[in-house]
């Protein structure tokens, strides 16, 4: 099978030689890293054909809440899966959360205090609650705004006020938080540029796989 090919339950996808000695030391890596990532392009492919098929045009992105040390397992799923991995790790992008922004006193000083640090190279991406709070991040100088929580019709039409009231301003909307299969496309909008999940990557069924050793006839 080739990178990214969608098929049923097949009796090989690829064959691996060598001592059998070394091939029982590895299997069991082996097979939970290719059971993990395939259970997560999986998903991710199945997100992207529910959110296409809906019309949706924007970004579809997974999150940041990897597995420990399996990040670049995870990520690399979702690539295949054809979705955006969004940050790596926190030099990819700096994002404000709640936390850094009550820690700063508002919005505003949190983004000042970040583009300080982060210089002009690194995009801000800012989670806000309310549409007040949009205005002040958009007018604070975010270049993605995160509109969290937010579903049904107070998203598109919260969307829709920001586009026109800040015709001027170069900024993109991101929709997250308790995103799934069920209610996808509820927020796939196209008055959304971006739309990220973790339930691509988190609690994710994986694929099973397995391998038999075989003697070879040059043996």
């Amino acid at each position: 099978m080739k990178e990214g090919d969608t098929f049923d339950p097949v009796k090989r996808v690829a064959t691996v030689t060598g001592k059998a000695r070394f091939l029982l030391l590895g299997e069991r890596v082996a097979l939970n890293l290719l059971a993990r990532c395939s259970g997560i392009a999986t998903k991710s492919r199945r997100f992207r054909d529910i959110a296409r098929a809906n019309g949706y045009k924007g970004i579809i992105a997974g999150t940041r809440k990897t597995t420990p040390g399996f990040r670049l397992v995870e990520k690399y799923g979702m690539i295949v899966g054809g979705i955006d991995a969004h940050r790596h790790d926190l030099s990819s992008m700096i994002m404000l959360k709640d936390n850094h922004i009550w820690s700063c006193g508002s919005i505003t000083n949190a983004i000042k205090t970040a583009r300080a640090a982060g210089g002009f190279s690194l995009l801000m991406d800012v989670e806000v609650r309310t549409e007040q709070e949009a205005d002040e991040a958009i007018e604070a100088g975010a270049d993605v705004v995160m509109l969290d929580n937010m579903e049904g019709e107070e998203l598109l039409q919260v969307a829709r006020r920001l586009r026109e009231r800040w015709s001027g301003r170069r900024f993109l909307l991101e929709t997250s938080g308790g995103i799934d299969e069920n209610n996808l496309c509820e927020r796939a909008v196209n008055e959304i540029d971006i739309l990220s999940t973790s339930a691509v990557h988190q609690s994710v069924q994986h694929i099973d796989f397995s391998l038999k050793i075989q003697k070879s006839e040059a043996s």
